[in-house]
C-alpha cells in the first residue's frame, strides 16, 4: 500500500495543508522563496502532517487549526532536513539535489532558520500554551538528538542503547509531537494523550530504524539516495553495529575501520559482513517490536476509518522499500 492510499481518509486535509504551506512560504526575499518551495515540493511523504491530522480526526476533532498545526510540523521537519544535509556534506535527497548541493550551504542553513522561525509564528496564532510547549519542547529535543548524532560519528564503540537514543530525540520526537498534538486538539484524556504520544514515538523509531536498513539493502532510485551514505558519514547505525558484535574479528575490524575513516572505499567486502551477519534482519525485528508497541498504544482509540489507517501505517513503516 502506497502512503497516498494510507492518507486516503484525511485527502482533502492535506490539500488544506499545502494551501497553508504555500500561503506561509511567502517572502519579500526571493532567495527564501526558492530554496523553501524547492525543499517542501521535492517529494516528500509528508508523512508527519499526516500523522497529526489523522490523529485529530481519530479523536472527532472538527475545528481548522490541525491544518496549521500540520504546516508547523512541516516546515520543523524541512528546517531539520536543509541543516541536515549541510552537517552531512549530502548531495542528494529523493533523487534530487540537495537544497545545498544547489544553492550552497549559507543558503540552506539560513533558509532553515527562516522555516524554524515562521514555525513559531504560525504557533503562536493558534493560542494554546499546551500546544507551544509541545513544539518548543519538540524543537529542542530535536537539536539535542542532532548534536547527539554529531557526537557518534566516527566511534565504532556507540553501544544499541546510545544509537536507539540519538533515533528518539532526532527522529521519533516529531513523530511524537504530531501524535501528541492531533490528541490534544481532539480533546484527549491525559491517558488518551500519551498513549498517542507513545504511538508517535514508537512509530518515528521503527520508521528510522528502516531508514537504516534501507541504507544497505534498498534500490537508489527508490530511496532516492546513494547507498552506503550513512557508511560514509561513519554513522554507527544498527546493521554496523550488529556486524561488529556478531562478526569475524575481520569483519568487525573492517566495519570498524570503516566507521572510523568513513568514505565507501571496502562498501563490497561491508555488505558482504552485514548480510553474513543477518544483521539486517536483525534491525528489521527490532523496527518490528517499535512498531507493534506502537499499534498496541493505540487501544486507545475508538474504532473508525482513521484509527485503522494508523494501524495500516504501523505496518507500511516496517514493510516498506523506500
Amino acid at each position: 500500500m502506497s502512503h497516498q492510499q494510507l492518507f486516503a481518509p484525511i485527502a482533502a486535509d492535506m490539500q488544506a495543508v499545502d494551501a497553508v504551506i504555500r500561503r506561509s512560504l511567502h517572502s519579500d526575499v526571493v532567495l527564501i522563496r526558492q530554496v523553501a518551495e524547492y525543499i517542501i515540493h521535492s517529494g516528500g511523504k509528508r508523512l508527519r502532517p499526516a500523522l497529526l491530522l489523522t490523529t485529530a480526526n481519530a479523536m472527532g476533532y472538527q475545528g481548522t487549526d490541525h491544518h496549521e498545526l500540520a504546516a508547523v510540523v512541516e516546515f520543523i521537519h524541512t528546517a531539520t532536513l536543509l541543516h541536515d544535509d549541510v552537517v552531512d556534506e549530502s548531495e542528494l535527497r529523493r533523487g534530487n539535489k540537495t537544497a545545498n548541493a544547489l544553492f550552497g550551504n549559507a543558503a540552506s542553513v539560513l533558509v532553515g532558520d527562516f522555516l524554524y522561525s515562521r514555525a513559531f509564528q504560525m504557533m503562536v496564532g493558534v493560542n494554546d500554551m499546551r500546544v507551544m510547549r509541545v513544539l518548543a519542547d519538540a524543537t529542542n529535543t530535536i537539536a539535542e538528538g542532532e548534536v547527539l548524532q554529531l557526537l557518534n560519528c566516527h566511534n565504532a564503540d556507540v553501544a544499541i542503547d546510545d544509537y536507539l537514543r540519538v533515533i528518539r530525540y532526532k527522529t521519533a520526537k516529531l513523530f511524537e509531537a504530531a501524535t501528541r498534538l492531533g490528541g490534544i486538539l481532539g480533546g484527549a484524556t491525559p491517558e488518551q494523550e500519551q498513549r498517542l504520544a507513545d504511538f508517535g514515538m514508537h512509530l518515528g523509531t521503527a520508521f528510522q530504524l528502516i531508514d537504516d536498513v534501507l541504507d544497505y539493502s534498498s534500490d537508489e532510485a527508490a530511496t532516492g539516495k546513494h547507498l552506503g551514505d550513512d557508511l560514509a558519514e561513519g554513522k554507527p547505525t544498527l546493521p554496523l553495529i550488529h556486524t561488529m558484535q556478531h562478526g569475524t574479528p575481520e569483519q568487525a575490524a573492517l566495519v570498524r575501520g570503516a566507521i572510523e575513516n568513513g568514505g565507501r572505499d571496502e562498501f563490497a567486502a561491508i555488505l558482504a559482513a552485514i548480510h553474513a551477519t543477518g544483521a539486517l534482519d536483525e534491525a528489521r525485528r527490532f523496527a518490528r517490536a517499535e512498531a507493534q508497541l506502537a499499534i498496541d498504544a493505540l487501544d486507545v482509540l475508538p474504532a473508525s476509518i482513521f484509527k485503522n489507517a494508523l494501524l495500516e501505517l504501523s505496518d507500511f513503516a516496517v514493510a516498506r522499500d523506500h
